[in-house]
């Protein structure tokens, strides 16, 4: 979730978000940075195969001006196309350097992203189409579909950068929750749309009332599918806005970006709360109070001390 993601999880490689520095580097950045570059690619020097946290050689001679990409190890699962829900894990490096600036490997946590949706940088989402689920791929991205002149954290301005990425997951996403409809009979609470069209439903809270005190996570539409667990990562739509005056402070259906997470890292309890034990295909309404959300402190466009309402379509899981 680009814009709220501060209240949910700590980005990785989001393009509004700089890439966290990797401590632990490589294994052997002492001898890679020998190794050859051979057709533009720089060599993996230690953890070859798919699964293995890969050493980096670090860039020789020129760097490509273009995106290459290249598949050191094929899977034989489901090609990626633009819209899938994917879950990699990757290792970034400067070409210029031996040392990583980035790796989930270490971190034991997959990322995941919708794939050409804009949520990463151009390479990665120009260079992931038409891999298969299961193979491991070298990109050598240049700065124009990399961060370009600005640079980003410990990324330098203008810089060629490498990742091994390994495609561990994929899913296509529906356009839209559908089930049954549940009676919204509740007066005092919002009430939300029920198209299953792909387009954002409305969300009507309900004026002069005042916020429950309690989380609130009822169904708008229910499926048949699995329970959500907080283990899982989810992929959603959501429509949040704030009690208070029906102010919209987020919409992804405007970004045309589905947001995935895992629900072990959302930090913002109530959303977490709300939406683990849910059937994964429904549309689900949330209200959230303070001592469950921001609490008496203020966030971007939130003010302290403000009850958050979404209306979530659990579109998937991972």
């Amino acid at each position: 979730m680009r814009r709220i993601a501060g209240l949910l999880v700590v980005p990785l490689l989001l393009v509004s978000a700089a890439c966290g520095s990797d401590d632990k580097g490589s294994d052997s950045a002492s001898t890679s940075a020998s190794a050859p570059t051979e057709g533009g690619f720089p060599a993996i020097t230690a953890g070859a195969k798919f699964g293995e946290k890969p050493t980096l050689a670090k860039g020789t001679g020129t760097p490509p001006k273009e995106l290459k990409t290249k598949v050191v190890s094929e899977g034989d699962g489901a090609t990626l196309k633009n819209g899938d829900a994917i879950q990699v894990n990757y290792l970034g490096q400067a070409w210029d350097s031996d040392k990583p600036f980035d790796n989930s490997f270490d971190r034991k946590q997959p990322f995941d992203l919708t794939l050409g949706a804009g949520m990463v940088i151009q390479g990665w989402d120009k260079g992931l189409v038409g891999q298969k689920v299961g193979s491991r791929v070298e990109l050598v991205i240049p700065p124009d579909l990399g961060y370009g002149a600005n640079g980003q954290g410990d990324i330098k301005p203008n810089a060629t950068l490498v990742f091994v990425v390994d495609v561990l997951k994929a899913k296509q996403i529906p356009a839209s929750a559908k089930g049954t409809p549940v009676a919204q009979d509740n007066t005092d609470l919002p009430k939300v749309g029920t198209n299953t069209d792909g387009k954002a439903p409305t969300l009507t809270i309900p004026s002069k009332v005042t916020p429950p005190k309690k989380l609130v996570s009822n169904y708008v539409l229910e499926s048949k599918g699995e329970v959500v667990k907080e283990t899982d990562t989810v992929v959603v739509n959501y429509v949040a806005k704030l009690w208070k005056d029906g102010k919209e402070f987020d919409n992804t259906y405007k970004t045309g970006k589905t947001a995935s997470f895992p629900l072990a890292q959302v930090t913002l309890k109530g959303l977490k709360n709300g939406l683990i034990g849910k059937k994964i295909g429904s549309r689900v309404l949330l209200v959230v109070p303070p001592d469950q959300g921001l609490g008496d402190k203020a966030q971007q466009s939130i003010p302290a001390n403000s009850t958050l309402v979404f209306a979530v379509d659990i579109l998937a899981k991972m």
